[in-house]
C-alpha cells in the first residue's frame, strides 16, 4: 500500500514522541528519526491552529538546507485549547495538577498541525478534536499525575492512559489526534505526495 508508493522516498520524522513513532510503525511507514533543538516560541497574536501551523513550520526550518530531492520531512505540533488560550506542557507536577483541574467538567479542543517539507516546497494540514471531561475529583487528578507523570504532554494528560479511561465522556473528531498525531491526515497527504497530486 502506502509504503510501496513511498519506496523511492526517504521519510524523516522530526519528533522525539514515542507515540508518533508508534503510529508510523503501525501504518507500515519506513522512516528515520532526526532531532534538532528548537525554541518553541510563537507570536502572541496567533490563535488556535495558527499556533500549531506556525510551530510545525518552525520545526522544519533547521532541516531545510540538509534536505535531498527524495526526502519528505514530517514535523508536527499539538496544543490543547481552552477558553481562548493554549494549554501547553506542564512545568512540573503541581502545574500538571492545575492544568487537568482546569479541564475538569469542560470541553476543550486538541489542535494538531503536520508540516510536510520537501526541496520542492511545503504542505501544511491541521485538524481539531473536541474532548469533554467529567468533573474530576482532586484525588483522581493527584493519583493520575503522581502515577503517570504526564509532563511531556500538551494539557498534561494522555487520552490513552488511566485519566482518559475514567474521565473522558465525549470526543468529537480524531482519537489519534488526541494521542499525538492525526494519522488519517498523515496517510492522505503522504498518498497525495507519492501520487504527485
Amino acid at each position: 500500500m502506502l509504503n510501496d508508493k513511498l519506496k523511492d522516498y526517504n521519510i524523516i520524522l522530526a519528533s522525539a514522541s514515542p507515540r508518533r513513532h508508534t503510529f508510523l510503525k503501525s501504518m507500515n511507514i519506513d522512516f528515520e528519526v532526526k532531532l534538532k533543538p528548537i525554541d518553541e516560541v510563537y507570536p502572541k497574536h496567533l490563535r488556535g491552529t495558527e499556533i500549531t501551523d506556525y510551530l510545525a513550520k518552525l520545526k522544519a526550518e533547521a532541516f531545510i538546507i540538509e534536505l535531498r530531492p527524495k526526502d519528505i520531512l514530517i514535523t508536527s505540533d499539538t496544543i490543547v485549547w481552552l477558553d481562548g488560550k493554549a494549554v501547553e506542557k506542564p512545568k512540573d507536577e503541581d502545574d500538571a495538577f492545575r492544568m487537568i483541574k482546569s479541564l475538569s467538567a469542560k470541553t476543550h479542543q486538541v489542535m494538531t498541525s503536520i508540516c510536510f517539507t520537501q526541496t520542492s516546497g511545503q504542505r501544511l494540514v491541521n485538524t481539531i478534536t473536541k474532548v469533554t471531561f467529567k468533573a474530576l475529583s482532586d484525588e483522581e487528578i493527584r493519583y493520575y499525575v503522581d502515577t503517570y507523570k504526564p509532563l511531556d504532554k500538551a494539557g498534561a494528560y494522555g487520552i490513552q492512559e488511566w485519566i482518559g479511561a475514567i474521565g473522558i465522556t465525549n470526543i468529537e473528531g480524531s482519537y489519534n489526534n488526541v494521542v499525538g498525531l492525526p494519522t488519517h491526515l498523515l496517510y492522505e497527504t503522504l498518498n497525495a505526495i507519492a501520487e504527485g497530486r
